[in-house]
């Protein structure tokens, strides 16, 4: 008799029941929990995503952070503030030139100096920063293709994007981590046929774009596996604190560089691209893609206007001395500050606490566009299949550099 009795263990509780008498209520659920990453090329570096299914369909999912801290804050709150830079790089290592942008501008804001850099410096400034989120978007574009499962438009944009990083070096001396934009001005002035070789790359890219918007936005097995995929409603996005190009890809024409009007982009005509859902559903995972590939086109016609500008208006000169405006010791008054500025992947901010007496931030903290756009992604793939969850995390561009900062 007592072979006749079985036993299952069920939440911590040990349960008899007659063989093959078993109720519907006692019957395990059919979920499995599944662990996609961190290692899966598909999580865009070390991310894990903690996927309970029901069969294909997902239920849930816990993105589980922190295998790639930078440690950011505490190094910059022990080194003076021009010594943080090369930390910033590290941050969002795809687009290094918008975070020094955002971060040398919030420190000369606090020394009241932002108004009395030169026009050539701020223009130089938006020339790299928006070259710096075309080679983003670039990478953007050619991994998202690559997850769906398309290799060469990863190829191609690569190609294109190293034109665009031997430039950044050829500047700054540097691959992919900067440190060119210093507090109260740059590194160094543009080398001599800089702009000229500018030009040329403006000319050959247009063309590579009609390429690139055939074999991806207008692919008819891309259209399948993006429109109506990850529908983000604009007031979920706005509810999260979703910037970037998955907000605009919800439709909100949101962008920093004219909210906020900073450096000298007032004085530069440009347009914000937003989802229209031509092929689904407004902010889906189409819409998004077609914003970054759209947002190129807006980068170059900026980088048309700042050469036209440092080759008519604001020449090179040698008169300008940075030292004439930034002391030795980097000493804002007692403050409590926040900066912020639009990069490739949305509103990366910087907070600071001066006491007024040292030259090292009291506190500073770094306000994450990835972090908080990762944050959406639990509500974006319920219901979904999990080969559409890949679709979707691609579609969010995050830089896990960033979200362990």
């Amino acid at each position: 008799m007592a072979n006749d009795i079985q036993y299952r263990y069920e939440e911590d509780n040990l349960i008899k029941s007659e063989p093959n008498k078993y109720r519907e209520e006692d019957l395990r659920s059919e979920e499995m929990v599944i662990n996609l990453g961190p290692q899966h090329p598909s999580t865009h570096g070390v991310l894990r995503l903690e996927v309970v299914s029901d069969g294909e369909i997902i239920k849930e999912v816990v993105p589980h952070l922190g295998y790639l801290h930078r440690c950011f804050e505490k190094h910059a709150e022990s080194l003076p503030y021009g010594q943080v830079i090369p930390f910033i790089d590290r941050m969002d290592y795809l687009a290094a030139m918008n975070s020094e942008h955002v971060y040398a501008m919030g420190v000369e804001r606090m020394l009241g100096i932002a108004d009395k850099l030169p026009k050539r410096v701020e223009y130089i400034r938006v020339l790299v920063a928006e070259l710096n989120r075309i080679a983003s978007h670039f990478v953007a574009i050619g991994t998202y293709a690559m997850d769906i499962g398309a290799f060469t438009p990863f190829f191609w944009l690569i190609r294109d994007r190293e034109h665009i990083m031997r430039m950044l070096e050829w500047i700054s001396g540097a691959r992919m981590l900067y440190n060119y934009m210093w507090i109260g001005g740059l590194f160094y002035d543009l080398p001599v046929g800089f702009e000229e070789r500018c030009v040329e790359f403006v000319k050959y890219l247009r063309p590579k774009l009609v390429e690139l918007e055939k074999l991806i936005i207008e692919n008819k097995i891309f259209i399948e596996r993006t429109a109506n995929i990850g529908v983000l409603p604009l007031d979920l996005a706005i509810n999260y604190g979703i910037t970037g190009p998955m907000l605009r890809g919800s439709g909100l024409k949101y962008d920093l560089r004219k909210v906020d009007g900073y450096s000298v982009y007032p004085e530069i005509d440009f347009d914000i691209p937003v989802g229209e859902g031509k092929m689904g559903s407004v902010g889906d995972c189409w819409d998004r893609t077609d914003v970054r590939v759209r947002e190129i086109h807006e980068s170059l016609k900026i980088i048309e206007q700042c050469l036209q500008k440092l080759t008519h208006e604001h020449k090179r000169t040698r008169e300008f001395d940075p030292q004439e405006l930034v002391p030795k010791k980097v000493r804002p008054k007692a403050q409590d500050f926040y900066v912020r500025g639009e990069t490739p992947r949305g509103e990366l901010g910087f907070f600071f606490r001066a006491d007024g007496k040292s030259d090292v931030p009291f506190r500073c903290k770094g306000r994450s566009c990835c972090f908080v756009n990762l944050s959406v992604i639990s509500e974006l793939a319920k219901g979904s299949l999990i080969a559409d969850l890949i679709a979707i995390l691609g579609s969010i561009d995050i830089v896990l550099g960033e979200v362990d900062r």
